[in-house]
């Protein structure tokens, strides 16, 4: 049985979270947390998830990592200093993996690789991500992997850069910029998690979308994650996609 904490556990991911880990055969529930004042009582877990906010969950890592506990995060808010901050984090604790996921839907995984191939066919490519108005922050996580994504392959590729003769604009109408590639963000009612890839040239386009109905779509690759990190290569992995054969 594999040990397992939950940081932010009576969020609504969270709480997902602790529901499939009492679910799983082959997991137990070791404690949860929501501060940092409670992060003792995951003390003995061999693996904590955290599905916390972008503020906390610096401070949470160190602190697994001080005490030698893997960890599994859901959390947003990974850009590559904050991603070369984990593994400095992580080179003083040798024995220690961390997974980051920007998304633990199967599905929207293959989204993300499938528009990570179709990117140097099309001339131009943006991003939509619709979610819930109490998200933290914009773009997503999942948008903001994958515009990265499309953007290394369109490199690759020796792809020329996308057309815009935009000259004019309200600030923010075209969306963030990200590696080149725009990415927009609404937060709507009513919404949970949701993306499309809109890729066009002439003549045809192209739209990859991907629909997380509720938060129990994305605990199949939350437990994958945790029943595989210690076992990983790296200290640091990002996304799922090695864990599925697709890196």
């Amino acid at each position: 049985m594999i040990k397992v904490g939950v940081f932010g556990a009576r969020g609504r991911m969270g709480s997902e979270v602790v529901k499939a880990v009492e679910q799983a055969e082959d997991t137990v529930l070791a404690g949860i947390a929501d501060t940092a004042e409670e992060r003792s009582a995951v003390l003995g877990a061999e693996v904590v998830v955290d599905f916390t906010h972008p503020d906390a969950v610096m401070d949470n890592l160190r602190w697994l990592a001080e005490n030698g506990i893997h960890a599994v995060v859901g959390t947003s808010g990974f850009d590559e200093a904050r991603l070369a901050e984990v593994r400095e984090i992580l080179a003083a604790h040798p024995g220690v993996k961390v997974l980051i996921a920007p998304n633990f839907g199967i599905a929207a995984v293959l989204m993300m690789n499938f528009a990570a191939k179709a990117a140097p066919y099309f001339e131009s490519v943006e991003i939509v991500e619709l979610h819930h108005p109490n998200k933290a922050d914009a773009p997503s996580g999942t948008a903001y992997r994958t515009a990265e994504l499309v953007a290394q392959a369109r490199a690759d590729a020796g792809s020329a850069p996308m057309p815009d003769a935009t000259t004019s604009e309200i600030d923010g109408a075209r969306g963030a910029d990200v590696d080149g590639v725009r990415v927009h963000a609404l937060r709507i009612t009513g919404l949970i998690a949701h993306q499309e890839v809109v890729f066009g040239t002439h003549g045809e386009t192209l739209k990859i979308r991907h629909d997380s109905m509720n938060r129990e779509s994305f605990m199949p690759g939350v437990l994958l994650g945790v029943r595989r990190v210690a076992e990983l290569p790296e200290q640091l992995t990002v996304g799922l996609e090695p864990l599925l054969g697709l890196d």
